[in-house]
C-alpha cells in the first residue's frame, strides 16, 4: 500500500473508530438512564431507554455497511484485518450490552405495573450495575488504546460482577422464600440482575478482542492463565 493509500485508510480509520466511540458513549447512557429506572422504579427513565434501543441499532447497521466498505475498497491484511474484524465484533457486543439495558427497562416496567416495586430490594443490584457499567467503558477505553494490560484486568475483572451477581441471586431466593406473594415481581428482579451481568460479559468479549488485534491470538474459551502467558 503506497503512502497515499495508507493515508486514506488511516483516515477511514480514524472515522470509524469515531463512531464506535460514539456508540459506545450511547450505549453506557443507556446502561446508566436503565440503572435509575431500576433504583427509582422510573415509567419514564425506563421508556427513555427503550427509545434509545433504536439508534443504538442503526448505529451498529451503519458502522457494519462502513466497515465492508473499508475492507472491499482496501483489502487490509495482517493487524489491520484484525483491527477491523474487532471493531466488527465490539459493535456487536456494544448493540448486545444495549439489548440488555432495554431489557432491564421492560422489566422495571413489568415491575411497576405489578404494584410490588416498593417491596423489591432492587437497591442492592447497585454494585452489580456499577462494576459492569464501569467494566465497559474501561474496555472501550482500552480498545481506543489497544491496551492488552487493560484488557487482561478487565478479562480478571468480570469474576466481581458474577460474583456479586450470585450474592445477589441467593438473596433474591430467600427474600421470595420469605415472602412468595412477591415471587413474579422478584423473577423480574432476577432478570434484571442477569442482564447486568451479562453487560460485564460484553466487556469482557470486548478485551479478548483488543488481545486478538495486538498479540494476533485468540483468547476466548481460553483459561485466564493462557491468556496471560499471551498478554506477556
Amino acid at each position: 500500500m503506497d503512502k497515499h493509500l495508507s493515508s486514506q485508510f488511516d483516515s477511514e480509520l480514524s472515522g470509524v473508530s469515531t463512531r464506535v466511540m460514539e456508540m459506545g458513549g450511547l450505549v453506557e447512557s443507556q446502561i446508566r438512564t436503565a440503572v435509575y429506572a431500576l433504583s427509582q422504579f422510573s415509567v419514564e427513565a425506563a421508556q427513555q431507554v427503550v427509545d434509545i434501543e433504536v439508534r443504538v441499532n442503526m448505529m451498529e447497521v451503519d458502522i457494519d455497511r462502513e466497515l465492508s466498505s473499508i475492507i472491499a475498497r482496501r483489502q487490509p491484511t495482517a493487524r489491520d484485518l484484525r483491527l477491523l474484524i474487532a471493531i466488527s465484533k465490539t459493535t456487536a457486543n456494544l448493540e448486545r450490552a444495549g439489548d440488555e439495558a432495554e431489557r432491564i427497562a421492560r422489566m422495571v416496567l413489568s415491575i411497576v405495573n405489578s404494584g410490588k416495586q416498593r417491596t423489591l430490594p432492587s437497591s442492592e443490584l447497585r454494585v452489580e450495575a456499577d462494576l459492569a457499567s464501569a467494566l465497559l467503558r474501561k474496555a472501550l477505553d482500552a480498545l481506543a488504546r489497544l491496551d492488552v494490560k487493560v484488557a487482561l484486568a478487565i478479562m480478571k475483572e468480570d469474576d466481581a460482577i458474577d460474583r456479586e451477581f450470585d450474592g445477589f441471586v441467593r438473596k433474591l431466593i430467600t427474600y421470595m422464600m420469605e415472602d412468595p406473594r412477591t415471587i413474579s415481581a422478584s423473577l423480574d428482579l432476577l432478570f434484571c440482575a442477569k442482564a447486568i451481568e451479562r453487560i460485564g460479559d460484553h466487556a469482557k468479549n470486548i478485551a479478548e478482542f483488543i488481545i486478538y488485534v495486538v498479540k494476533g491470538a485468540d483468547v476466548r474459551h481460553t483459561s485466564i492463565e493462557n491468556v496471560e502467558s499471551v498478554v506477556r
